[in-house]
Order: C-alpha cells, then sequence, then structure tokens
C-alpha cells in the first residue's frame, strides 16, 4: 500500500479534526496513511470528534503507518512544532507549524519516501503573520519543486484543478487579486495552462482529455464587443495548442460551459475539463455541486498533491462538527494518482 502523509494544517483550524475523523470513519481509505504534525494536537483533535474515540499513535518514520491498526490515527511528530493553538485564533505560530508540515511532507515525496501528500487546511492569514513567503500550498509546493530539481521558480509552472464527481475546472490564475488575473490572461499563460493540463489529465485518463476553454468576458467577449481577450490571448493560446495535439475549445461563454462539462449518471459532460481564466470563475461551480466532494489537485509538479476543497473554518473548529467527506474524497484521488 502506498504512503501518503497527511499535514495536519493550521491547528486552530478544523484541519486536525478532520484528519481524526477520516481514521476513525473511514479505515478502509487511511490504509498506508499518517499524519505529519503535532501529537498532541491530534489528540485534542481526536477527543473533539466524541466518540467511539479515536487512538492516536506517535510513529518514528513512515513506514510505521503500515503496522498500526485501523481506526487509529498514526502521527509522525515534526521537532519544533508549538503543539496546540486556541480553537479559531489566527495565530503566527499556528501558520509556523502549518507550513512547516508541508515543507517535511513535500521534501518527502520529492526524495520518493512517500507517494503522495494529503494537504489539511491551512490559514493564508496565519501563514502572513508567520512570515511565509507564500500566499498558499500551492505556491509553497511550487518553490520546494523548483529547489529540489535546482531551477528557478518559473521554470516549474504549476497550476490547480478542482475535482469532484461530476466537474472539473483548471485555473490559469490562482491567489492574486481580480484585476492581476485579468492581466494574467495572456497567450503564453493561456497555453502553458493548456500544456500542463493536457500533460496531467492524459496520464490520470488514460487517453486525451477533451478541454473546453471558458472566455473571460461576458458571452465570450461577444466578437469583441464586451472585451478583446478572447480574440487577442485566448483564441491564439488555443490555436497553438490545437495545432499540437491538444484537443481545445473554445472560447466558450462562462456562463454555459460549466453545465456542458458537467457529467451526470449515465452521461457523460461534453468536455472532460473546463480552463478557467481566473480563481472565482473556476472554483464556485465545483463548489456549488458539494464542497464535501470536491478535491484539490496540483497540476504540474513532480509529486502527487491533493487537498480538501475547503477552509479552515475557525468559526466551527474545536466542536467536532467538521464533514471529513473532502479529504477522504483528496485521499482517494491521491491514491489514484499515485498509482
Amino acid at each position: 500500500m502506498p504512503l501518503i502523509a497527511i499535514t495536519q494544517g493550521d491547528p486552530a483550524g478544523i484541519g486536525p479534526e478532520i484528519v481524526a475523523k477520516a481514521f476513525r470513519d473511514a479505515p478502509h481509505e487511511m490504509r498506508g496513511c499518517f499524519a505529519v504534525g503535532d501529537v498532541a494536537t491530534l489528540r485534542r483533535a481526536a477527543a473533539c470528534i466524541g466518540r467511539p474515540g479515536v487512538p492516536v499513535a506517535c510513529i518514528d518514520g513512515p513506514q510505521d503507518a503500515h503496522g498500526v491498526p485501523p481506526r487509529c490515527l498514526p502521527v509522525l511528530q515534526l521537532p519544533g512544532l508549538a503543539g496546540p493553538a486556541p480553537w479559531g485564533v489566527v495565530s503566527a505560530q499556528a501558520g509556523r507549524d502549518a507550513a512547516a508540515c508541508v515543507v517535511w511532507a513535500a521534501r518527502a515525496a520529492l526524495r520518493g519516501e512517500i507517494a503522495a501528500l494529503v494537504t489539511a487546511p491551512l490559514h493564508k492569514e496565519a501563514l502572513a503573520a508567520a512570515g511565509v513567503d507564500f500566499p498558499g500550498h500551492t505556491e509553497l509546493l511550487q518553490a520546494e519543486a523548483a529547489h529540489h530539481a535546482g531551477v528557478p521558480v518559473a521554470r516549474m509552472p504549476v497550476r490547480m484543478m478542482l475535482a469532484n464527481d461530476e466537474l472539473r475546472t483548471v485555473l490559469v490564475s490562482i491567489h492574486v487579486s481580480l484585476r492581476e488575473a485579468i492581466a494574467a490572461v495572456t497567450p503564453d499563460n493561456v497555453l502553458q495552462t493548456l500544456r500542463i493540463t493536457h500533460a496531467a489529465l492524459s496520464r490520470s485518463l488514460g487517453r486525451v482529455p477533451r478541454i473546453g476553454v471558458a472566455g473571460l468576458n461576458p458571452h465570450a467577449g461577444e466578437g469583441g464587443l464586451f472585451g478583446r481577450e478572447e480574440l487577442d490571448a485566448i483564441a491564439p493560446a488555443i490555436a497553438v495548442a490545437r495545432a499540437e495535439g491538444i484537443d481545445a475549445h473554445g472560447p466558450h461563454a462562462p456562463d454555459t460551459v460549466f453545465m456542458r462539462a458537467r457529467s451526470a449518471p449515465g452521461r457523460a459532460g461534453e468536455f472532460d475539463v473546463v480552463l478557467a481564466m481566473y480563481h472565482d470563475q473556476g472554483l464556485i461551480p465545483v463548489k456549488y455541486l458539494g464542497v464535501d466532494k470536491g478535491v484539490n489537485v496540483t497540476l504540474g509538479l513532480p509529486l502527487v498533491r491533493t487537498s480538501p476543497d475547503h477552509g479552515t473554518a475557525f468559526d466551527i473548529a474545536g466542536q467536532g462538527v467538521a464533514d471529513a467527506s473532502s479529504l477522504v474524497e483528496a485521499v482517494r484521488m491521491a491514491r489514484r494518482l499515485a498509482a
């Protein structure tokens, strides 16, 4: 069974408790998995989710996870972590602890010691307070992978994909302002996203994926009446991609392309994935279909990384009511991608 590391996430949020719930409620899916973080933090989380209880076992290395019985949470204790943080409170120390777990897991994956990593939610404000130079998981993992490969970060382009059973979407830009996201819609960025998406899904699907490309403007610009990005940036990138053998189509009106791509029981969508021009354009449709089933996958990395598609939920942290379904789906996705 491939070894999968699950980072604890921000200790003030729901990450530790959804990790504990996943090991309690989905023991079959969690085989070969272990948590990376702080034992005391995970024990507090295991206590908050109620009965039946989840014993927490401290392990010395990833391989020890295989010897832990079902419904027991194996934890690899990292040195230097501060331990449990007050529930629902943004703090620099919690941000540092969360980032340290991600860095350890990324380096272990890059060294080939684990097959994949699944990241529980972290808090971007806490990361910033801790002085972490990256706004989120994706950028941090990109930097680690680039350093491991000995190349500049620009030579390690990555993209974010949100996926569930009904819809996949890949984003041209991620955690930037809307003004910056519009400026990022260039022929080079759109083409690079098409190439990354094509390569990643060709591997996971075992065939050439059908890619529907969303426009940026209403009605995909209506022939230039509502903006020229479709004519000047998106369509030229699609033309180059198609000449390279990429099965890309569009640009399509963004208010209908996601419905066209959505799969239903007994009926496949028109596209395997939608290329979205910016963060919210792509994430809103997937999350509307159900946060409990959505999985975030980082494409373009020399490692497998997935995560739930929700945040730290500070407002309910410590109450034991957080839903672990998306984390379990992320583990399933990681296992499939690592196979």
